[in-house]
């Protein structure tokens, strides 16, 4: 409501100095009318809003929805303003009511371009979708009303979100409650690698640490059998402890992660040196499609793909890469093997968390189109792993969004770094790591 308000204050003010503004120039009047009207624009064009924001990024992007805003209501009343212009005075043939149309024209654009060029800054909910499709039909009558209706209703949910973090901080400034007996080890999927400058948990480890978490790397290479990353991943952890004498992790595993993680700890005894192991979407039963692929692919292809693959991920640090024997690990028959020979540790704490898509049309290539041929072999997914594939341990948490993509495999790791109007995947792994820490771990 407080939205509707403001930018109907915002509006009003707007049209009055233009208005203003055009009645000024058409009569000629070049006194202080005209130069107030002109300053009372520029300034609100500014400035649109005095709300006190987190930070100024969600600034911008809440004054660029109240100026797209003031944009749609301004382009009704202003178009009555000109239909009285056209039928005032000399009417459409004066020179008056032309000096009218440009100051409308010019006046709009300048709302316009200046709400949605904050909206596209400042916004990271928009997405590449809705931002191609502001720019393809914002030519297109009605289309383009829907499509700036969206992108403002995008924002709005954004700042509302941003708002509810920066006051869920300032309430916990200080308690840290991500603040667990032992450190967090992220260990990440297949085919990624832990890089400095691109964070393979987007913006989720910063915002853990904010709340008193430490945070190590698997930094395990990108493709290896699910033998080799554990045993990567055992020395990993051995150097952790070492280095910081905390005697035990806890892991957090994304994908084939969780698989190396379970191997690490059962196969290789450092189930007395992890707290616990939380798996993200890790497909514990194997991947059906990913099976019929591989037995269905031509040879040729398929040493051609992994050629091309290892090649690339040797020139980015890693040392032996196996495309084949990776993904030769994913699937049904070998993570059902896998299962037999790595059962859990009474020492380690298991939990389990999963995901699905809703619409694939919605989600990111090339997940929407790989959820197609999950959804045929195995059922419901996130694009690579299905839920119940996903489920693992004492507690499974199978996580929601009503958005129409849902949440894919990309989105439980914050890949695209963004939220959904309905889901703070930020806020959500701080309440999992807070558990953690509930449990004394």
């Amino acid at each position: 409501m407080r939205n509707w308000i403001r930018t109907s204050i915002l509006t009003l003010i707007i049209f009055a100095a233009t208005v203003l503004f055009c009645t000024t120039a058409a009569m000629s009047l070049w006194g202080w009318l005209y130069w107030l009207s002109c300053a009372v624009f520029i300034f609100f064009n500014i400035k649109p809003s005095f709300i006190k924001r987190a930070d100024c990024r969600v600034r911008s992007a809440s004054d660029g929805a109240d100026l797209l805003c003031a944009f749609l209501a301004l382009l009704f009343l202003d178009s009555g303003y000109v239909i009285l212009s056209a039928v005032s005075a000399d009417g459409m043939f004066s020179e008056r009511f032309w000096i009218n149309v440009l100051i409308v024209f010019v006046a709009e654009n300048i709302v316009f371009w200046n709400g949605i060029i904050r909206a596209y800054l400042a916004g990271t909910m928009i997405g590449f979708r809705w931002r191609v499709a502001g720019i393809l039909c914002g030519m297109i009558p009605i289309a383009n009303i829907y499509v700036l209706c969206h992108i403002i209703h995008i924002t709005r949910c954004e700042t509302a979100m941003e708002e509810r973090r920066f006051r869920n901080d300032a309430e916990r400034r200080g308690k840290n409650i991500c603040a667990t007996k032992y450190p967090i080890l992220m260990v990440h999927g297949v085919f990624f690698r832990d890089i400095k400058h691109l964070n393979y948990w987007g913006r989720i480890p910063a915002e853990l640490e904010k709340n008193g978490a430490r945070i190590y790397y698997g930094e395990q290479q990108s493709a290896l059998s699910i033998a080799e990353s554990g045993a990567e991943l055992a020395k990993k952890i051995e150097h952790i402890i070492t280095e910081t004498g905390c005697e035990k992790v806890n892991i957090i595993a994304h994908s084939k992660g969780g698989l190396d993680s379970r191997y690490a700890i059962s196969c290789l005894g450092m189930d007395r040196y992890v707290a616990s192991l939380t798996t993200i979407n890790t497909p514990h039963r194997g991947c059906v499609f990913a099976e019929w692929l591989l037995d269905n692919m031509p040879e040729s292809f398929k040493n051609r793909v992994a050629d091309r693959y290892n090649s690339a991920f040797r020139l980015i640090g890693d040392s032996s890469p196996d495309f084949l024997r990776a993904v030769g690990d994913l699937k049904a028959s070998s993570c059902k093997e896998f299962n037999q020979n790595a059962p859990d540790s009474e020492n380690v704490y298991y939990q389990s968390v999963g995901s699905k898509i809703n619409k694939p049309i919605k989600s990111v290539f090339p997940l929407n189109f790989s959820y197609l041929f999950a959804k045929h072999f195995d059922g419901p997914n996130d694009g690579l792993v299905t839920v119940e594939s996903a489920k693992w341990g004492e507690n499974f948490t199978h996580l929601e969004s009503k958005a129409t993509d849902g949440v894919s495999h990309a989105d439980v790791i914050d890949l695209s770094r963004h939220d959904k109007p309905d889901l703070d995947i930020r806020e959500f792994y701080v309440g999992l790591v807070s558990g953690l820490k509930n449990k004394g771990f």
